[in-house]
């Protein structure tokens, strides 16, 4: 089967920068534009609309600059306006050799906007174009609400192709410009233009209003569509554009008789750039490029892949340079820590795993946010307890901490069947502690161990809310041990530490 080639264009630096809050930096548009072309090779990307600013040409100079020096000027586009010689003079001093015309592609607006007759604005469009093939211009057209126009005046958008059939322009684009499509609507209005106009090469340019663009994508190829044009992340005005990753995935998987130049493994990298560079955050449960899309959560997922990739589709994060992950908390099943513990290379019996998958599974249900990298603190925190009843119990404790006053500390403490309470002031939280905790044995008239060494480890990745090793070194008659205590709070796990100390005691 001969499969039929779908150019990509990419207007995330033009239509994307529409995005409320949303400006590149002349440096960013170079950046994004050289990656789009180079590493995720897209057909063309649209980087600009004339005449909007001396940043914008500026921007625009630097990407032609480079573009003419690799050789890809010819797939480097601007946003242009029927404007007479204003937006030809732009392009000119932009360097960039193909304009997308901005034209009026349905009569309610051409009526109401332009206030011109059908073939005034012809006449204007062909003045143009005459005049940009004398300045060595590519021209393509936009249809500016094209689909309202196949829907209340299709007699004029024939109208228009008919006349731009005849004109030396390279491509018809054709913008659902407020997102109003139904998939079968694209479909139906697409394919006989397609039909009619065999020489002219059509666009879909689709925008996310009702969430049906990637639906409107597909049914804009299936109708003989020749190109779509997306945007990274879905940026876009209003709900945003159709979503590169999303489109090229679903292209890839559900039209074989498709195909595109787009690398699919460079996706995600220039996701998280246009993440950073926009400042706006990709949601966790975006397709293909989201944090979450290919983490199992469930343990009877995880279990359902180990024995024989049950929950796997054709969706691999593999293809997008990601791996597959499982998540930590309250619904973890022993599978889940398995497949966890498995890439950082840790072993443990069947006895040690059931215990680290309930003390997982306690810190979900606390809402703690269990990372792959807390399981070894975890292992060392469960592994390392006493299995000895506990004889001592730290039942409550209130913890103060103000400014230019000494921190204190309440606690109650049960030791075998007594109950005492205590209050104390020290140089800090855990100091203070210690101090009420000295009172309570003091009227047991029992001595504490002496405090040698105290080490806080954290795992790496820097999570304000990562789970945090306190390491505390004991000396006690002439004998040097070592407690562990692990929790979200430093100061709690502190005192989960001394807490085993008080049960190692003889």
């Amino acid at each position: 089967m001969k499969r039929r080639y779908i150019e990509i264009m990419d207007t995330t630096l033009r239509d994307g920068e529409q995005t409320s809050g949303v400006s590149f930096s002349a440096s960013e548009k170079l950046a994004l534009a050289q990656l789009l072309l180079t590493e995720v090779k897209v057909d063309r990307v649209e980087v600009a609309s004339a005449r909007v600013s001396a940043g914008e040409l500026e921007a625009v100079q630097q990407i032609t600059s480079w573009a003419a020096k690799v050789g890809l000027l010819d797939k480097i586009e601007v946003l242009t306006f029927v404007d007479g010689q204003a937006s030809l003079n732009w392009m000119q001093m932009s360097g960039a050799k193909v304009m997308n015309l901005l034209t009026k592609g349905s009569l309610n607006h051409l009526t109401h906007q332009l206030k011109k007759t059908p073939e005034e604005h012809f006449t204007d469009i062909q003045q143009l174009i005459y005049d940009a093939q004398k300045l060595d211009l590519q021209v393509n057209v936009y249809l500016e609400d094209w689909s309202n126009g196949m829907r209340n005046s299709p007699d004029y958008v024939l109208q228009y192709l008919d006349f731009l059939q005849t004109q030396p322009i390279r491509r018809v684009l054709l913008p659902d410009t407020l997102g109003v499509l139904t998939p079968s609507e694209t479909y139906t209005f697409i394919s006989p233009l397609v039909s009619r106009y065999p020489n002219l090469h059509f666009d879909f340019h689709a925008h996310n209003d009702y969430d049906l663009s990637i639906a409107n994508v597909m049914e804009a190829i299936r109708a003989g569509a020749h190109g779509i044009h997306l945007t990274v992340n879905g940026l876009g005005e209003r709900a945003g554009n159709a979503p590169m990753a999303s489109a090229i995935a679903v292209l890839r998987d559900f039209m074989p008789d498709v195909k595109m130049g787009v690398v699919e493994k460079s996706l995600y990298q220039v996701s998280k750039i246009v993440e950073t560079f926009s400042g706006l955050r990709i949601p966790d449960n975006k397709p293909v490029v989201g944090d979450n899309v290919f983490t199992q959560t469930a343990g009877i997922h995880a279990d359902g892949d180990k024995k024989n990739n049950l929950y796997f589709n054709t969706l691999l994060p593999e293809r997008f340079g990601r791996k597959r992950s499982y998540a930590l908390g309250k619904m973890s099943g022993k599978a889940n820590i398995e497949n966890n513990l498995r890439e950082l290379g840790i072993l443990l019996s069947e006895g040690d795993l059931k215990k680290v998958t309930q003390r997982v599974i306690e810190l979900g249900d606390q809402k703690e946010a269990v990372t792959r990298e807390d399981l070894p603190y975890i292992i060392s925190d469960i592994l390392n307890t006493n299995a000895v009843a506990s004889r001592v119990e730290v039942l409550n404790y209130v913890l103060t901490h103000s400014k230019d006053l000494k921190p204190s500390a309440t606690l109650r403490v049960r030791i075998d069947a007594e109950f005492f309470e205590e209050n104390a002031q020290g140089d800090g939280q855990y100091d203070a502690f210690m101090n009420a905790l000295k009172k309570v044995y003091s009227k047991k008239k029992l001595s504490l161990p002496v405090l040698t060494d105290y080490a806080v480890r954290i795992p790496t990745g820097g999570r304000t809310d990562a789970l945090c090793e306190t390491i505390i070194t004991w000396t006690y008659n002439n004998r040097e041990f070592k407690t562990r205590g692990l929790d979200s709070d430093q100061t709690v796990s502190a005192i989960k530490a001394t807490q085993k100390m008080l049960n190692a005691l003889d």
